[in-house]
């Protein structure tokens, strides 16, 4: 089936984009992953603890804009390779912090790290045509995988040889694969001249599609964020499990999650994405419902289930960019992902 879908170019491209994407992800959903150690061991209040992860998540948003719009004009290789050098430094940093402002100043540098969709987008949809960029977008997505890595791995490695070396661990996997990057990637031929910044933004001002696309991923990426990082938390706070019992649970979840976006932009490709999105967004109400149960059961029903259903959803949004907006897909993409991480 791969061999039909892509050249071995293409490929190329799609595994070295969506191993960048796991990369910086897990990167980005450090701190979530340590969290009930962190805050068990500065004694923080829910309050403080809530902050540190949403801090990463939110300057890492708003920063996929202009990331998305360099990525257009200078092409995804190089600004992707940027953003995983400059990604050291925090991931680094994090393994000598000791208090919780340094620890704050750390997580809006990780911010840095979840710059990387926007750009991921355009440097992967640039080697497909329209009609298979639903599954190729779907392939990338799935780097979410990162996330489930994070909130696995860093707690284990924590747990056996402290939080120090397990975010230089991290840091280490970063620094290997952006050599690999360097080395292997390349920007696919695109005969287009590059737009200003004000052109750029002309495009969201114009074009009121742009932020439908927002507002719908506003919904599903921003569901899968918010579980996949309070998860350990709010599992270990309401059900009382270990942090490595509340990493697994939520590590299965973003895996759940993670699967379902390449099936969703393969469904995309061959049905109506908005009728798609319809199902998915009606879903989710009963699947919210069950979140609401003190019972651990009916919360993994509920949990489980809308894992599936915004995996999905987020796969058929970004069938819809690319074949909306073929010349500006780092532009809408910094945009629609940056309204995902604030959702």
């Amino acid at each position: 089936m791969m061999d039909t879908f892509a050249n071995s170019r293409q490929k190329t491209a799609l595994t070295l984009g969506s191993l960048a994407f796991a990369i910086s992800f897990a990167i980005w959903g450090l701190l979530s992953g340590l969290m009930p150690i962190l805050k068990k061991d500065l004694h923080l209040t829910a309050t403080e603890a809530s902050l540190l992860v949403a801090l990463p998540v939110i300057l890492g948003s708003l920063g996929r804009l202009p990331a998305g719009i360099m990525a257009d004009r200078f092409g995804g290789k190089r600004i992707f390779l940027a953003i995983l050098i400059l990604m050291l430094i925090p991931a680094v940093a994090l393994g000598f912090a000791h208090d919780y402002s340094t620890y704050m100043i750390v997580a809006a540098f990780l911010g840095i790290a979840g710059t990387s969709f926007s750009v991921g987008v355009t440097f992967v949809s640039r080697w497909f045509p329209p009609e298979k960029q639903g599954t190729a977008l779907g392939v990338y997505g799935a780097g979410n995988i990162g996330q489930s890595i994070a909130v696995f791995g860093a707690p284990a490695l924590a747990s056996h040889l402290g939080i120090s070396w397990a975010a230089w661990i991290f840091a280490a996997a970063a620094l290997i694969y952006a050599a690999i990057f360097c080395r292997l990637a390349e920007d696919a031929q695109w005969h287009v001249n590059p737009k200003s910044f004000s052109q750029c933004m002309s495009v969201l001002l114009k074009q009121p599609m742009s932020w439908v696309l927002s507002l719908l991923y506003f919904q599903t990426f921003g569901g899968f964020v918010a579980l996949a990082l309070y998860m350990p938390m709010l599992l270990k706070e309401l059900f009382d499990l270990t942090p490595a019992d509340a990493g697994l649970r939520t590590a299965v979840f973003v895996l759940i999650a993670t699967f379902g976006r390449p099936l969703g932009g393969w469904v995309s490709d061959r049905f109506n994405p908005d009728r798609i999105l319809t199902v998915v967004l009606t879903g989710l109400i009963p699947c919210a419902f069950l979140m609401t149960s003190p019972d651990l059961g009916y919360f993994t029903v509920g949990a489980l289930s809308a894992a599936a259903l915004v995996g999905i959803g987020n796969g058929a949004v970004f069938k819809l960019v690319p074949s909306i907006f073929p010349k500006d897909v780092g532009t809408v993409t910094g945009l629609v992902g940056a309204a995902g991480g604030m959702g």
